[in-house]
């Protein structure tokens, strides 16, 4: 389904929402509902009041789907099928491979941070985590972990 295509479902539901409101208030109007469901005193139609009502719904309701439409026009979303590489996790673009970073950075508003998930942390410094507190030996001899410099 495509951007349009949602938007065009979601004015026509709010039409029909406020369309739904504005008959309502001219049932109210010309059929006297509180009379005839609540046993209220009876009042007589006021046309001047039933149009100063409906200016205001539909006023409402125009500003309403401003926004709406202003704000589905700002929504970027990732749809469809995007093929990336097994090794260096880039995506194909036509015929260009990009960084996943680019890519996300140009198709979306998603903020990208760096971290480490679990297995790679154990995997990458597994031994620094094994040893704790306790000093371990780096390949250039530099101990890391313990008391100052040696």
């Amino acid at each position: 389904m495509t951007k349009r295509n949602i938007l065009t479902r979601i004015v026509a539901l709010e039409i029909i929402g406020f369309g739904g409101v504005v008959l309502f208030l001219w049932l109210n109007e010309v059929f006297d509902l509180p009379y005839h469901l609540f046993g209220a005193p009876q009042t007589v139609i006021n046309f001047r009041e039933a149009v100063f009502e409906t200016a205001l719904v539909v006023c409402l309701g125009a500003a309403v789907m401003l926004l709406t439409i202003r704000m589905v026009r700002r929504i970027k979303y990732l749809e469809g099928f995007l093929p990336v590489c097994s090794f260096c996790k880039k995506i194909r673009v036509g015929e260009e491979w990009i960084p996943l970073e680019d890519y996300l950075d140009a198709h979306t508003e998603a903020k990208l941070s760096h971290s480490y998930c679990s297995e790679c942390v154990k995997k990458h410094y597994g031994p620094l985590i094994a040893g704790g507190k306790k000093a371990q030996e780096r390949p250039d001899n530099r101990r890391i972990g313990g008391p100052g410099p040696q």
